[in-house]
């Protein structure tokens, strides 16, 4: 059943139109995008049965297609509108961080390094690049790693950051376990890191590691001085 066959008043694209996206339910967010279920079932009930089989939106947006694809009524084509309402999600953050200053916001900083970072299979390092009044010049994927390392070499990044003529610097990566607490090898690179940004002027403000669920700052726990 489609959502055009709802009766009027009843379906999600009504409810959200009249109160608001913020009313609907994730199921109900689901089936707009969705649009149609299958003979028998309706696009919110095909929408529950992905959010059972995955466990969450996170999950089933960075799931890939063919896995998505086991579920009764998903194909290509709905995979391919779910994964441009992640990719438009990422932007806006994406855009938003770019507009203001990103130290008087470090929450929006976090959304946005979750948003990039927290679902990589293998381990991403990032450098997010800031001008002298530490607004976002721009967001780099420096490294690329296995399941569980990413090599960092300190000269790439101070070349990045004299090309991109940036006066601080702010780095990330995630961890593909989940788990965001830093080992003592993300302290080691961290501080080969600020040497080696200290040489050409360059603050280090922060090394942010992405876990599934939370974001732990070295500034924060008084290891960046």
């Amino acid at each position: 059943m489609g959502i055009r066959d709802w009766p009027t008043g009843e379906g999600p694209r009504e409810k959200l139109l009249q109160q608001g996206a913020k009313s609907l339910s994730d199921a109900e967010l689901l089936a707009v995008l969705l649009r149609n279920g299958l003979a028998g079932q309706s696009a919110v009930e095909l929408a529950r049965d992905l959010l059972a089989a995955f466990g969450s939106l996170r999950q089933l947006l960075v799931a890939p297609l063919n896995q998505v694809a086991r579920i009764p009524g998903m194909g290509p084509v709905k995979y391919t509108q779910l994964q441009a309402a992640a990719e438009l999600s990422r932007r806006i953050s994406r855009e938003k961080l770019q507009r203001g200053p990103v130290l008087t916001n470090p929450d929006l900083t976090r959304d946005y390094l979750m948003r990039q970072l927290a679902d990589r299979a293998t381990e991403v390092f990032a450098i997010l690049l800031l001008d002298s009044q530490h607004r976002v010049i721009q967001f780099v994927e420096l490294f690329h790693g296995t399941l569980d390392s990413a090599s960092v070499y300190p000269r790439e990044v101070v070349r990045l950051v004299l090309e991109k003529q940036a006066a601080a610097v702010i780095v990330c990566h995630n961890h593909p376990s989940g788990v965001a607490e830093p080992s003592q090898a993300d302290r080691r690179i961290t501080e080969r890191l600020k040497c080696a940004l200290a040489t050409i002027d360059v603050s280090l403000l922060d090394h942010m590691v992405v876990g599934d669920c939370e974001i732990v700052s070295f500034a924060e726990r008084g290891w960046i001085v």
